[in-house]
Formats: structure tokens, C-alpha cells, sequence
């Protein structure tokens, strides 16, 4: 595939995802199959648009490759897309280990009380006294539910765990950037 000019090339969005990666080529007419961080990939199942980062020495600037998405659908564990402008294996497997994102914008609606983890991270969280915890700098997945990582604030005294249900986390704010958790930080 060739690389765009600099003239051409869009601008990388200012709320670029990274939402899977390009595993390779997926049969003889281009079409490429990706394997998405998330188990329900909407994002990139919608998105029309993706915005590829390939894989490369970290010392050398790579320009962001932009693939017009044709058609996508779930293949087993992962995705299997079509693409404007790659036409064979080849040019498929060339992209094989790039990194794919999408713009945040771009994501589906989350139902009611659903979240995606992208939108938690960098909140503040909040004991129900309005004393700070701290900020949510990562989630991990544990199977039966998720589990907020949060950063005390200096000097705290490391990361601190708190199950992402509704038995401890009483409120979500997006607009306010605050999640409210029945939790005590000093226990």
C-alpha cells in the first residue's frame, strides 16, 4: 500500500483509541483480520475510519497510515475487515502487527450505567465524605468484573484496588471527571 503524501494524509485525531491490532491477512482478496483489546469491539466495528500506527524501529517517526473501512464483522474471536485500497494478501500482511485506532468520537453510545474504560481513566475518585482517593490511572479485567486502579495522591501509599461494581462505586460522573465509591482509602 503506498504511504499518503504529506499533503494528503489526514490529521491524527486528537482522541485516537487504541482499540486492537492488525494479526495479519485473512484470505487472497486484502482483507485483514484484527484482534481487538476489548471483548465487545462496537468501536471498532463502527467506525468507518481507522487510523493505523505501524510497527516500527521507536528511534524512526512513522507516519499513521488511514484505511477507509469498506465492511467489517466479528470472525470468531476477532474482526475481519475490508479496506479501501488493498486489494491483495500481500498488501494485507504488510500491515500485519500495526496498531489500530479509532477516534473516540466515533464509539457507540453506551447504554445506561455502562462506561468504557478509555472515559475512566484520569477521574478523580472520591470516598462518600468528598475526600480524595485519588485518580483512576488504569482498570484490570478480572473475569467477573472489573477492578478500578487508583493513584493516591503524593505521598500515598501505592496503588489502591477498588472492585468496578455497584456494591462500592456509588456514582459515575463524566461531566464532573468523578467516580463516588463506598470505600475506605486508610483500612
Amino acid at each position: 500500500m503506498p504511504a499518503p503524501s504529506e499533503a494528503d494524509a489526514p490529521a491524527w485525531p486528537a482522541d485516537a483509541v487504541e482499540v486492537g491490532r492488525v494479526s495479519g491477512a485473512w484470505g487472497v482478496k486484502g482483507a485483514l483480520r484484527v484482534s481487538p483489546h476489548a471483548d465487545s469491539p462496537a468501536a471498532l466495528l463502527a467506525a468507518r475510519e481507522w487510523f493505523l500506527r505501524p510497527p516500527a524501529d521507536p528511534r524512526v517517526g512513522v507516519r499513521p497510515v488511514v484505511l477507509k473501512v469498506t465492511q467489517a464483522r466479528r470472525h470468531g474471536e476477532g474482526i475481519v475487515a475490508s479496506v479501501a485500497g488493498i486489494a491483495d494478501r500481500d498488501a494485507a500482511e504488510a500491515l500485519r502487527g500495526a496498531a489500530v485506532f479509532v477516534s473516540r468520537a466515533s464509539f457507540p453510545a453506551p447504554a445506561p450505567g455502562e462506561y468504557y474504560w478509555v472515559d475512566l481513566i484520569g477521574l478523580d475518585v472520591v470516598d462518600r465524605r468528598g475526600s480524595r482517593i485519588g485518580v483512576v490511572h488504569g482498570l484490570m479485567d478480572l473475569g467477573p468484573h472489573a477492578v478500578l486502579q487508583v493513584r493516591p495522591p503524593p505521598p500515598g501509599r501505592g496503588e489502591v484496588l477498588i472492585p468496578f461494581v455497584a456494591a462500592y462505586v456509588d456514582e459515575v460522573d463524566l461531566a464532573a471527571r468523578r467516580v463516588t465509591v463506598d470505600w475506605d482509602a486508610e483500612a
